[in-house]
């Protein structure tokens, strides 16, 4: 794919962090499909653009209230020219930005028209402890990379 793809594609993460950062729940929504699926960390599942925007609205009035959205790109991946995977780290955070990031989330992006869209979003809580010991107890399920 073309470098203006991937520059679109990840500046559509960046515009949800900017979106996050300023606790506003419409212009984070406006990054997601009509039918989008969205998946905490703690498993809650929400459908819809306007699951979306209704439940961070009222995050970022109570438990998210004042955090800030921190990612780093891990791989962006192409499933033709209107479908984007995207994995990154990331983590919420008040003051500084932490140094290592604790969630690992994937991404399903659409082209619509010439904007991309969230399609599909999971949030995944990493557990560095359990890793280390499934990895020392079974040394092929680490990943290669």
């Amino acid at each position: 794919m073309m470098t203006t793809d991937r520059a679109a594609v990840t500046a559509v993460l960046d515009s949800l962090a900017d979106a996050w950062n300023r606790g506003d729940a419409d212009a984070y929504g406006a990054h997601f499909t009509e039918d989008a699926t969205y998946v905490t960390f703690v498993g809650t599942r929400y459908s819809g653009r306007d699951d979306v925007v209704s439940s961070h609205r009222v995050l970022f009035e109570k438990f998210l209230k004042g955090t800030k959205l921190a990612h780093e790109f891990l791989d962006v991946r192409f499933l033709g020219a209107d479908v984007a995977i995207v994995s990154t780290n990331g983590d919420t955070y008040k003051g500084e930005a932490p140094k290592k990031l604790s969630k690992v989330q994937t991404y399903t992006l659409l082209r619509d028209g010439g904007r991309w869209l969230v399609a599909a979003f999971h949030n995944t809580q990493r557990k560095p402890l359990v890793e280390r010991i499934s990895f020392a107890f079974a040394p092929e399920t680490k990943p290669k990379q």
